[in-house]
């Protein structure tokens, strides 16, 4: 068994890209355990066939790098991993004509089915919404846009950054961070429709911020 602690802590950005593939090459040469301590989510994501989260020193999750960034256990989780991190709105669980939404001070979205029926119990309660910003599309290049998953906010923030745009929204009293398409006409200041991939949302116990979905 190899322990490592935070290896790659002092070398510059560049160096740390190509040590990560150099030590996955050898540890698929060596066919050997490694335990890998790091606080770099990149590293954790990248070279681990599996992850244990922990904060102040007790295990939040166990879990490969799929299941650590689709099924985070709790609120924690789910903000650690994901560069910029996992939107939090507080929000409340509605029943409409039949079918659950989720509620917040700026916006209304439709549950999708499945969801549905893991929060049918609660209904009237306070929840935390959770969406990742690559989740968060502008409309115009949505190709799943529908009234029950589209948002309207103000740009605050533009972040072009080549391949993609990082856009600082505000919906009502909620802040949400989105990635979008680079070929995104959007301005500071102006009004724009968001479109949310509501199968990927997650939503969290207020109380013990426990993943709920």
């Amino acid at each position: 068994v190899f322990l490592f602690d935070e290896p790659l802590s002092n070398l510059d950005a560049k160096l740390r890209v190509q040590m990560r593939s150099e030590l996955k090459k050898l540890h698929h040469r060596l066919e050997a355990t490694i335990v890998y301590v790091t606080h770099d989510q990149v590293e954790a994501m990248t070279m681990a066939n599996k992850i244990v989260v922990m904060k102040d020193g007790i295990i939040q999750q166990i879990g490969t790098p799929h299941e650590i960034y689709n099924k985070p256990s709790n609120m924690f989780v789910a903000g650690f991993i994901g560069s910029p991190a996992m939107n939090f709105v507080n929000a409340t669980v509605i029943k409409e004509n039949g079918s659950l939404w989720i509620k917040t001070s700026g916006f209304k979205v439709k549950l999708i089915t499945e969801h549905q029926e893991k929060l049918d119990s609660f209904v009237d309660k306070e929840v935390v919404f959770g969406i990742r910003p690559e989740n968060i599309f502008d409309k115009l290049f949505a190709i799943n846009a529908q009234p029950d998953n589209t948002i309207k906010g103000t740009v605050d923030v533009v972040e072009p950054l080549g391949s993609e745009t990082l856009l600082h929204v505000t919906a009502g009293e909620d802040f949400l961070i989105a990635r979008v398409d680079p070929r995104t006409k959007a301005q500071e200041g102006e009004t724009i429709d968001l479109v949310f991939d509501m199968a990927t949302i997650h939503v969290f116990d207020k109380e013990t911020q426990q993943a709920l979905i």
